[in-house]
Formats: C-alpha cells, structure tokens, sequence
C-alpha cells in the first residue's frame, strides 16, 4: 500500500466497530511480530524506545534518533505506523511543522501528539493547543498524507484541579475542542475504569483510546462501553525489562539456569522475525 492508503486503513481501523488493540513496540521486531501474528497496525511507544536506549521519556532523545527508531520499525513491516511523538519536538508552529513533514518521511501514518509540558503536570492551554493541532494537520496536509492524529489530555495527570469532576469536564472540553481542530481520535490519559469511560463515551463523539494498565477496565469491558483504541504504552516493554532483572539476580547469586533457559525461542523460533541478508 501507499503511505496515503496505509493511513486511511489505519483510521477505518478506528471506526469499524472493533476495539484497535495496540501492544506498542519499540523495534522492528517487535512490530515483525505483531503483523506475523495478525494484528492490523503498529503503534510506538515513546518512553519504550527512550528507555531501551537508556534515557528519560519526555523528549530527552534526540529527534533524530527517534526517528531513526521509527524508520526502521516502519521498514520492517507492510502494516500501518503510529508514532508516539510526545508534544512534537518543538514549541513553535513552524518547528513542529518541519519535524511532522520529517516524521513523514519516516514513513509513519499516525501520531499520538500530547497536550502537557515537562511530566505532564503542566497542561497547554487549549487554545494553544488546538493551534498546535491544526498545524499538524497543515503539515500533513502538505505532503499529502491524510495523518491520523491521536490528540493526547494530560488532564487527569496535571495539577491544579480542585476535585476529580473538573478533571473530567476538563478532559471533556479538551478532547472536543482537539476533535474540531482535526484530531481523529482523543486519548484522555490515565484513567481506564469503567465508570469514567462510560461518561466519557456518551460525551465524546469520536474514537477513544485507552491505555492498558492495571485498573483499566477488561478488553471485553472497552468492547462493550464502545471504546475504539487500546494502547499499552511502555508496559509491555517495563514488563520484560522485569523479567530480564530476575534472571540477572539468579544468575548473579549463583541460581539455577532455568530461569533463562525455560520456554526459551530457539534460533529457529526467531528466525521469522529477522529481516534476510544484511543491513542496508
């Protein structure tokens, strides 16, 4: 597919009536491995790929290196891309404009595109930020590609709110006003109960995505209260780096092997996976 039909596939992805299930990755193989296993897009995850590179989330990578990251994760598969791109790597129209066409020509489809400042205390004004948004959509619009743009409220993460339903108005009134500014789907951050999606289903009117965590309600749960995205962030990626820190206190403390070897991939089990003959 072109870059263009890959990313109105992605968006169909958001309005056919299932739930668009995201276990994000952070390398090519990763994404090999979504797409043999049948999953219909790829998402990244920001803090994942910082993290594997031993640096902080929140732009604390250079541009460049992530999109080096995001290339080749886009090169390793036929499916759609979507990019975690934090806040867009720039304060300035014109900036974040130059690095969406540069985000392009990675190759990617999509962006999760956030509304706060430094770890997410500190929120944009809306105003701001829907100016921010239409300029992506500008960008986009210059090259062509018909970018789905996933707008991200920080509002349940940010200070300043005197109880939990300004929260919720606040996350209300953002994701809309981002909607009507050219996002295609709203991702309203940090909360994934049941009883708070539900609210946020009946006054949003366009495709929600969650995140994954351990309070968020079941896949089953988002099918049913109509939910259209789930994403897991960097968990999946924290979740093996947990398990690669218990193989490194057996091995230290003079344990049993097992801890590595059982349920090992083999050479073969991997070989799916891995691109044939050398880099190019």
């Amino acid at each position: 597919m072109s870059q263009s039909a890959k990313a109105q596939a992605l968006l169909s992805l958001h309005t056919n009536g299932k739930l668009l299930i995201l276990p994000n990755v952070w390398n090519p193989i990763g994404a090999r491995m979504l797409e043999a296993k049948g999953f219909p897009a790829v998402a990244t995850a920001s803090a994942a790929i910082a993290e594997s590179l031993g640096y902080s989330d929140g732009e604390q990578i250079k541009l460049e290196t992530m999109l080096e990251m995001v290339a080749r994760i886009v090169r390793s598969v036929d499916l759609p891309v979507t990019a975690d791109f934090e806040a867009g790597y720039s304060d300035t129209i014109e900036g974040l404009q130059e690095n969406i066409s540069r985000l392009l020509d990675t190759g990617a489809v999509g962006i999760n595109f956030e509304d706060s400042w430094d770890d997410s205390s500190h929120l944009r004004p809306i105003a701001e930020q829907v100016e921010r948004i239409k300029a992506v959509r500008e960008a986009a619009a210059r090259k062509g590609i018909p970018l789905v743009v996933n707008a991200r409220a920080d509002s349940f993460f940010a200070d300043g709110f005197a109880s939990d339903d300004e929260r919720i108005e606040d996350v209300i009134t953002r994701v809309n006003a981002y909607i009507q500014a050219g996002a295609d789907c709203v991702y309203p951050i940090g909360r994934g109960d049941r009883e708070t999606l539900t609210v946020l289903r009946k006054r949003i009117h366009a495709p929600i995505n969650v995140l994954a965590t351990a309070k968020t309600a079941s896949l089953r749960e988002l099918q049913e209260i109509r939910i259209n995205r789930v994403s897991f962030g960097p968990y999946i990626f924290r979740s093996l780096l947990a398990k690669t820190s218990a193989m490194y206190d057996e091995i230290k403390n003079l344990g049993d092997y097992a801890i590595v070897t059982d349920g090992l991939f083999t050479g073969n089990n991997v070989s799916p996976f891995l691109a044939s003959g050398k880099e190019l």
